[in-house]
């Protein structure tokens, strides 16, 4: 069985991430796919939105097909959320599977700083989105180092999809309706009916 884990904070989930983790699966084949949004980021301020409705807004991923399901494990269980526990956790309860875990290129480069970041390697296979279509060389330099580790990392080949959640957000608040063709349904409507991203 192969099982990617899909993990981020989802404030909100948007095209790009649906992008990225659509490559991901084309490239792995999973049997099935765990999107995981964070309790509370390690590498970020704490999100300002409520955990339950970016949870809610997740929903969005499912439309990639069957096999893709949203977890609230990170988020019931309270603190913050590092990478390493959610794989334990999923190696644990899966026994046997290949476990894969889909990061975005500038996680890839600041991956030595990631808690056991020695035992993801040793958990999962790292599914590398690249911005650059994975031909930057810091990327290679940084994937061979990791690969001297005991690593095993993939590239996926997808065009790259520039869009980014902080960026969203400021043009929400901003009033820019155009920024809601960049959200993957339901997230419009749910934004709508929380009355997030409102100008303060």
């Amino acid at each position: 069985m192969r099982l990617l884990l899909y993990g981020g904070t989802f404030d909100p989930p948007h095209l790009g991430h649906m992008n990225n983790l659509r490559a991901a699966m084309d490239l792995v084949g999973p049997d099935r796919v765990i999107v995981m949004p964070a309790g509370i980021p390690p590498h970020k301020a704490a999100s300002s939105t409520p955990a339950e409705q970016r949870l809610a807004m997740c929903a969005c991923f499912t439309a990639l097909g069957p096999g893709v399901g949203v977890s609230r494990w990170e988020i019931d269980r309270g603190g913050r959320s590092y990478t390493v526990e959610t794989l334990e956790m999923l190696h644990r309860a899966y026994l046997g599977a290949e476990l894969y875990l889909s990061v975005g290129s500038d996680m890839l480069l600041t991956f030595r700083e990631w808690r056991s970041w020695r035992h993801i390697l040793e958990l999962a296979t790292l599914v590398v989105e690249s911005r650059q279509g994975g031909d930057a060389p810091a990327l290679h330099r940084m994937a061979d180092s990791l690969k001297e580790d005991g690593g095993r990392i993939l590239f996926t080949h997808a065009p790259a999809f520039e869009c980014a959640s902080s960026t969203l957000r400021a043009r929400l608040r901003a009033g820019d309706d155009s920024a809601r063709k960049l959200l993957p349904p339901p997230v419009p409507e749910l934004i709508d009916n929380y009355g997030l991203y409102k100008a303060k």
